[in-house]
């Protein structure tokens, strides 16, 4: 009887197995639904380094920065103003000081002349959407210590406490997304004259009470308040990255926060970090390579080639020429880079006229030569003699003279023709003549106009169809 049981039961789940072979689970047609969940990062950085760049950054190319905080204030020498006069006791910061100010006068004291009396955001706002740009990056805090928001862990020594009363961060952000921009966030991660920055560093770093208590709740109180597109991290090279817990904050940030999916980061995590680890690579201030790099990289200069910061003692041999720029805003895109911009805001949130100007060349060379640039892919050339360089977006490529031939006619020797090569420049409807160069490429008979007639002063775009 027990075998005739035990017969029984393989048959009937033997029958079972059958019908369920023969059932087909329903097809997915709703691709919503369907799809996998998210992969999350792990608090390392072969995981983190593994996340792909959200393509927004990439296609940008081109953004202003702004450096702006309690420095603005004595306006001189440069944003690291503290540091060279207290830190470092320099001769000429001192002299300044005994100068201009009581003997008894502090930093601190330059909080409450922080006013922003003339900030108004909007203008701020139009002027960077004039000048082209794609995102905007604002000091949110500088290695001074002194927040542009209302920091939680920054008791009277923020914006909205001392000075302007104001949540500037928020208020330009506001501003900034009004006009479809991108908003990125730069933060440091050292105070120079923290207490608990100081002590750490007199425990060799071993203890993290700045960590803790500082840095980390300005990063997740940045992140959930303003939910910014950008976190431009810096004042990471005196401690490596175990110190400051960045990788536990990216894993955070990549999985969990409310920009996890959009959010881009550069790589001052740590002093190991630079052009190694992170998001794209600043590597260092003013970086310029000389060949393509294989990773997504940007370099951050700016006007005042002297400083950061808004200065008084500003002189006009300091100030980076319009030509300057924008040659630099081509090479830097050429080699797969964005070109950040910074200026230095007066105290008051004034934005001086030569920066402004400055700015609207910018934005006047863009708004004929911005198909070459947005969005736009290294060329398997990216240039010939530092003269001519090439970007390329679907199947044109664009050749852009940074020195117009004395002959009026251009060699391109990279280029191979085809039946269908046509070529003109942008801002000048007709096609321009052109022949297939003696030796290989083409030659371009560039239009015989006066200067005045030329769609812009310098850096003159050819755009190339139907070339290899």
């Amino acid at each position: 009887m027990r075998s005739w049981v035990v017969v029984a039961g393989l048959l009937l789940l033997l029958q079972l197995v059958l019908v369920l072979g023969a059932v087909r689970l329903p097809r997915c047609t709703d691709p919503r639904r369907c799809t996998v969940p998210p992969r999350r990062y792990t608090p390392d950085w072969p995981s983190l380094d593994s996340r792909p760049l959200p393509a927004w950054f990439d296609e940008a190319k081109f953004g202003v920065f702004l450096h702006w905080g309690v420095f603005s204030v004595p306006a001189w020498g440069s944003e690291w103003f503290w540091w060279h006069w207290q830190g470092e006791k320099l001769p000429q910061y001192e002299s300044f000081m005994k100068e201009n100010y009581p003997p008894d006068f502090s930093y601190a004291d330059f909080g409450p002349r922080f006013t922003a009396r003339f900030f108004h955001p909007d203008s701020w706002a139009d002027l960077f959407e004039a000048a082209g740009a794609k995102y905007v990056v604002l000091t949110t805090k500088h290695h001074e210590g002194y927040t542009n928001w209302p920091s939680p862990v920054s008791w009277n020594w923020n914006s909205k406490d001392v000075g302007p009363h104001r949540d500037l961060v928020g208020e330009l952000g506001t501003a900034i997304r009004k006009r479809n921009i991108r908003y990125g966030l730069y933060h440091s991660l050292l105070e120079w004259f923290h207490p608990l920055y100081l002590r750490d560093k007199k425990n060799g770093f071993k203890t993290q009470y700045f960590v803790h208590a500082k840095t980390m709740p300005e990063l997740y109180d940045l992140v959930n308040r303003y939910k910014p597109d950008l976190i431009w991290s810096d004042g990471e090279w005196e401690c490596p990255d175990t110190y400051w817990n960045s990788t536990d904050f990216l894993a955070w940030l990549y999985n969990d926060s409310p920009v996890k999916d959009e959010v881009v980061v550069n790589d001052r995590w740590g002093q190991n970090c630079s052009c190694h680890h992170g998001g794209y690579y600043n590597c260092k201030d003013k970086f310029q390579p000389e060949t393509l790099p294989d990773h997504k990289w940007e370099m951050c200069t700016s006007i005042d080639q002297r400083s950061w910061g808004y200065r008084r003692d500003m002189e006009m041999a300091d100030i980076a020429s319009e030509s300057t720029i924008i040659s630099e805003l081509v090479q830097t895109v050429s080699l797969g880079g964005n070109y950040l911009l910074n200026i230095g805001p007066t105290k008051d949130g004034l934005i001086v006229p030569i920066f402004q100007e400055r700015l609207l060349a910018v934005g006047k060379w863009l708004s004929i030569n911005g198909e070459a640039i947005y969005a736009s892919k290294p060329w398997r050339v990216q240039s010939e003699k530092n003269s001519v360089w090439y970007t390329s977006k679907g199947l044109a490529v664009y050749a852009i003279l940074l020195h117009w031939p004395e002959d009026g006619i251009l060699s391109l020797i990279s280029p191979i023709t085809t039946s269908t090569t046509e070529v003109t420049m942008l801002g000048i409807q007709n096609d321009l003549k052109w022949s297939p160069n003696p030796g290989k490429g083409l030659l371009v008979f560039l239009p015989q106009l006066p200067p005045s007639a030329l769609p812009t002063e310098f850096a003159w775009t050819i755009k190339l169809t139907g070339v290899k």
